[in-house]
């Protein structure tokens, strides 16, 4: 009689689902609607009827048919920044989505840095953490929604999110880099903010791509994701995190991308390059809003095998060069705030501004400050020394008058020597020079895997670590 009961408790749920509008788990109270776009909703109906959406800030209601698969689809005109609101749906039965703001919305994704609570992970603060959760009042418009893990070998409808207000316990437990890009960026635009995160530590940038784009690259064996045996480690295959925690997304409305991930390509610096160019491709490629900006973080220092070796610099190296790759895209540099001995570094309020000031210079037009790295453009060697030119902005390169530390001269044996290097005033090159090494060939700057920082731009931006010679790394 129990098992009776159960079964048609069951049936009785299921056929509450399909006589109701249901959503994507993208979608719910709390949420935060892209201002001034066409935010798309979809989701599932009975066959052959009619969704109806009506959204509080228009008197006006979209309607949207339902297919034969039971899908529908629709764009919903959304205002100016602003709510909150409600949303309700209904193919006859009411489905009412509360406390809806209108705003900015980011997508943040990556490993373990960008997944990084701000409470930290166990015995890894985050600084300023304790003063960021206890501060959070549910009224501030930012809201937050993580992603559950998950792994799958084709690409699912569905996942477990949720959109939270700014309480302190939803704080606490939120990627620190992209809350503090969220506070940042919502002090400075007096709207609202809401960041979607899905982000698994530890995992390459291969696991986050579909399987039509990843097919481009061969040396890539795909026929597990038509074998149903088992695998170790799904989380680490081509395409099984794209398939679970990004197309469930897939095209809810934002306004561009957050990525921080690379220390699990570190030893395939040349691939890495091209991985990330196609990955930006299929992003803007399946949310089809056009070329949506795309901001990502490099890597920081941290020692690995051994702190002067230079494996995680040929990696700074592809992400530097991925500048020149990916259109509409800014990077911000750590090499001031990483920690040898920690890689996961504690200063993510600082990765979270530099995020978020690339985001309002580039994507917002303010104006004022100098948010991009300063770009390596060419050398140029006079009386034994090397001249290098950057882009740069107006303000140019910093510190003037300080000796500058972390570069390296060659001469033509490719032998390299600490050098000393200083910024040339009136003029703003950089100068480098070194008394064993005559007649410069090549200069580096910060080329290890745990270098310090002394090299920025005037508005304290750091000079990625970079090399002037193109042979091959000995």
């Amino acid at each position: 009689m129990k098992k009776i009961l159960l079964s048609l408790a069951a049936l009785g749920a299921a056929l509450g689902v399909q006589a109701k509008v249901v959503l994507p788990g993208i979608f719910g109270d709390n949420m935060v609607l892209q201002q001034q776009s066409e935010a798309q909703f979809w989701g599932k109906a009975a066959p052959g009827k009619k969704v109806t959406i009506r959204p509080s800030w228009s008197t006006k209601s979209i309607t949207a048919d339902v297919g034969k698969d039971g899908r529908w689809r629709a764009a919903v005109p959304t205002p100016e920044a602003g709510g909150p609101y409600t949303v309700e749906l209904s193919d006859g039965e009411r489905l009412t989505l509360r406390d809806v703001l209108i705003g900015e919305v980011w997508l943040c994704s990556g490993q373990s840095n960008m997944e990084m609570p701000v409470r930290g992970f166990f015995n890894q603060p985050v600084e300023g953490s304790a003063d960021a959760i206890i501060r959070a009042k549910a009224a501030t418009p930012i809201r937050l929604c993580t992603v559950k893990r998950g792994t799958a070998r084709t690409p699912q409808e569905e996942c477990t999110a949720q959109w939270l207000k700014h309480t302190p316990e939803a704080v606490a437990g939120t990627s620190a880099t992209a809350y503090f890009f969220a506070q940042y960026l919502q002090s400075v635009l007096d709207v609202p903010v809401g960041v979607i995160v899905t982000c698994w530590g530890g995992t390459p940038v291969e696991a986050w791509m579909d399987r039509e784009t990843i097919s481009g690259f061969k040396e890539f064996d795909l026929s597990f994701l038509d074998n149903p045996a088992p695998i170790k480690a799904p989380q680490n295959k081509p395409c099984g995190l794209y398939n679970s925690m990004i197309a469930p997304l897939v095209p809810f409305t934002v306004k561009g991308f957050l990525w921080y991930q690379g220390e699990s390509n570190r030893l395939r610096p040349t691939q890495y390059r091209a991985l990330m160019s196609s990955f930006v491709g299929m992003l803007r490629s399946r949310w089809a809003q056009g070329e949506l900006p795309f901001y990502y973080v490099q890597i920081a220092p941290y020692r690995y095998e051994n702190a002067d070796e230079i494996g995680s610099a040929l990696l700074r190296e592809a992400q530097l060069r991925n500048l020149e790759d990916i259109p509409s895209s800014g990077m911000a540099t750590t090499l001031d705030i990483g920690n040898r001995n920690c890689i996961h570094p504690a200063k993510k309020q600082q990765v979270g501004m530099r995020l978020a000031w690339l985001a309002l210079s580039k994507t917002y037009g303010m104006k004022g400050i100098d948010a991009e790295t300063p770009v390596y453009e060419k050398m140029e060697v006079a009386d034994g020394k090397a001249y290098l030119t950057f882009r740069v902005g107006r303000e140019g390169l910093a510190p003037l008058g300080d000796t500058l530390t972390g570069f390296e001269v060659a001469g033509a044996d490719r032998t390299f020597h600490p050098a000393t290097a200083w910024i040339e005033k009136g003029k703003g090159r950089l100068i480098v020079a070194c008394d064993a090494v005559p007649e410069p060939v090549a200069v580096r700057y910060a080329f290890r895997n745990a270098p310090e920082a002394s090299l920025f731009n005037a508005s304290g931006i750091p000079v990625s670590s970079f090399r002037t010679d193109v042979w091959e790394v000995k």
